[in-house]
C-alpha cells in the first residue's frame, strides 16, 4: 500500500485503500453468501459457530466456548440461551465447578449440526471462490497473522 502525500505534506486518506473498509467489505459479502446458503434452520453466524465448535471439540464450559469461538461472555450467553431454546443443546452445571455452565449439544444439535457442515463448506467455498488455492492458503495464513 502506498500513502500519498498532498502539497500540505500530510497524508492523504483513500477509505477503499484502507483495511478495516476492506475487511468490513468482505464479511458482509461472506454474511450474505452465509445467510443464502447456511440452509433449512435459519441460524445465525454466531450461532451456527457454537454448533460447530461443540460438534468439533465436544461439550465445554460457557466461558471456554466464548473464548473458543471468539464471543464475549454477554454475547456467548446470548447465543446459549437462544439456540437452549430451539433445543439445539443442553445445558448443566459443570462436573469440575458447580458454578459454571457445561455446554454440549442436545441430540437434535447434533444432527443438525452434522447435516449443515456440507452447507457450511459450501459457504467458504464460494466466499474464497475468486481466489486460486494458492491464494486461499496465503490468505487465510495472513488472516491469521491478524488475529
Amino acid at each position: 500500500m502506498t500513502i500519498t502525500v498532498s502539497a500540505a505534506r500530510e497524508p492523504s486518506y483513500i477509505l477503499d485503500d484502507q483495511i478495516g473498509f476492506i475487511l468490513r467489505q468482505v464479511s458482509q459479502r461472506h454474511a450474505a453468501i452465509f445467510s443464502s446458503g447456511i440452509g433449512e434452520q435459519d441460524l445465525t453466524a454466531t450461532q451456527w459457530a457454537v454448533l460447530a465448535k461443540l460438534l468439533e471439540r465436544g461439550p465445554c464450559s460457557q466461558n471456554r466456548l466464548g473464548r473458543r469461538t471468539a464471543m464475549d461472555a454477554a454475547t456467548i450467553k446470548g447465543v446459549v440461551d437462544r439456540l437452549g431454546k430451539r433445543g439445539l443443546i443442553d445445558t448443566r452445571p459443570d462436573p469440575e465447578d458447580g458454578r459454571r455452565l457445561e455446554v454440549a449439544l442436545s441430540p437434535a444439535g447434533q444432527a443438525l449440526a452434522e447435516r449443515m457442515v456440507l452447507n457450511a463448506l459450501r459457504i467458504t467455498e464460494e466466499t474464497l471462490s475468486p481466489l486460486d488455492e494458492a491464494e486461499r492458503a496465503t490468505l487465510i495464513a495472513l488472516l491469521r497473522k491478524l488475529s
